[in-house]
């Protein structure tokens, strides 16, 4: 079979697909329309205030080249840790803090530049799409699980097992070369934030835009990008209530609690893993609700269900993706591999950290978290919650950035 003639198959099973679709929607009307509100209402209260913020200081700060800055400071961990330029360091900061998509969105912005090659931006892409803090403590620890403690398991299985991947991921492609240092970089090999300031001076003076040109820029990309966004969640939010209409669902269920008796594991958390195959907001929802499975097995399948993060959040990060010639193969197979380690990570930190959860607790208080928010009072919450979260990992990566630069030179001098 040629690749036009497979081409033309494609298309038609997408078509057939679709028609289907559209079919049920005419025979369920009502269930599509409640489930499509209920999809805008997530983008609108939740999505929408909480990523907007992160898109546009993201651009404004490539425009401004500060991101340049951060890269020179962190070039010397980011390349023999990860094999990514230090300007990936910026990528690792903004996606651990604001969440999916904000590190596909950056990592294709990088690529377009030309600042990273096609497998250096898979290897970020891999590692750098996760929750954002708020998400994780605030609906899943506090919200569904009633209990902020939890937190503290959550975010060190997620997020721990998330650097595990960066690491694993340097042998992605591992004979590919590497985007040469920044003519900033290599002249400047004396003080760190000499070399950082030149970087940002010539990145600035290479983007030439006018301020109103560059936050016109950021802030159109941004809105447009949040469209697509929305347009996806409300769809995967139809396609999940079509297919629990016609029994689909129950029938994905069904095969789960078979598959989750192997594993020694609860039926009652084939809901959660079904809805989080999906989308990850139900899935949390649902592991948290599963109180049959005990907490250790519910703490286990939101691990597993944060770091797969939903067919949702795939199609928004594929849909990024697709304006460069990245690939969305080895993001697949990082998520999987990201959700067992994330999964496993639960299983064996739970007794461990269990007894700590209550002092974990005083961190995040539970009334912080569980008020109602106009939109506006998200967007500044998830701003504020971001930024704090972006600074500590920016810290700690100039921190290991530092000792990698004296080790250099304690070796040198021998």
């Amino acid at each position: 079979m040629n690749r036009r003639t497979s081409r033309t198959l494609l298309m038609l099973v997408i078509a057939g697909v679709l028609s289907a679709f559209a079919a049920l929607m005419a025979i369920y009307p009502s269930a599509a329309l409640s489930s499509a509100v209920r999809g805008l209402s997530i983008w609108w209260d939740v999505l929408f205030p909480s990523l907007l913020p992160f898109f546009i200081i993201s651009e404004a700060l490539l425009g401004f080249g500060i991101v340049h800055f951060i890269g020179a400071l962190l070039d010397p961990v980011m390349r023999p840790l990860f094999r990514v330029p230090g300007i990936g360091g910026f990528v690792v900061a903004m996606g651990y803090a604001s969440g999916y998509p904000v590190g596909a969105k950056l990592t294709t912005r990088l690529r377009a530049d030309r600042l990273v090659t096609r497998e250096e931006g898979e290897r970020l892409i891999a590692f750098t799409s996760t929750s954002d803090p708020i998400f994780l403590i605030g609906a899943v620890a506090v919200g569904f699980f009633g209990n902020a403690g939890l937190a503290l398991i959550l975010a060190a299985a997620h997020y721990g097992a998330g650097l595990i991947i960066g690491i694993m991921m340097r042998f992605h492609a591992s004979a590919s070369p590497m985007t040469p240092s920044s003519s900033a970089i290599r002249d400047f090999e004396g003080f760190l934030f000499r070399r950082a300031f030149q970087a940002m001076h010539q990145a600035r003076r290479q983007d030439g835009r006018s301020l109103g040109t560059l936050l016109r820029d950021a802030i159109g990309s941004s809105l447009r990008l949040m469209t697509v966004v929305g347009g996806l969640v409300v769809f995967f939010s139809v396609l999940m209530e079509m297919l629990a209409c016609i029994g689909v669902m129950h029938i994905i269920d069904s095969l789960l609690q078979s598959a989750l008796a192997l594993f020694h594991l609860s039926p009652s958390l084939a809901p959660a893993f079904s809805g989080g195959l999906f989308e990850v907001t139900l899935g949390a929802k649902g592991a948290g609700a599963a109180d049959a499975a005990g907490l250790r097995s519910q703490v286990v399948a939101a691990a597993w269900i944060l770091s797969w993060a939903g067919l949702s959040v795939h199609a928004q990060i594929a849909s990024i993706m697709n304006e460069c010639d990245m690939r969305y193969l080895p993001f697949l197979a990082a998520r999987v591999l990201h959700s067992l380690l994330a999964a496993g990570a639960a299983y064996f930190l739970f007794p461990l950290l269990a007894p700590y959860t209550a002092e974990a607790a005083i961190w995040f208080p539970s009334q912080m978290w569980t008020e109602a928010y106009a939109p506006w009072e998200t967007a500044w919450h998830s701003l504020r919650g971001g930024l704090w979260t972006l600074l500590a990992v920016c810290g700690l990566l100039f921190a290991a950035s530092l000792l990698c630069v004296a080790w250099q030179r304690m070796r040198n001098s021998r």
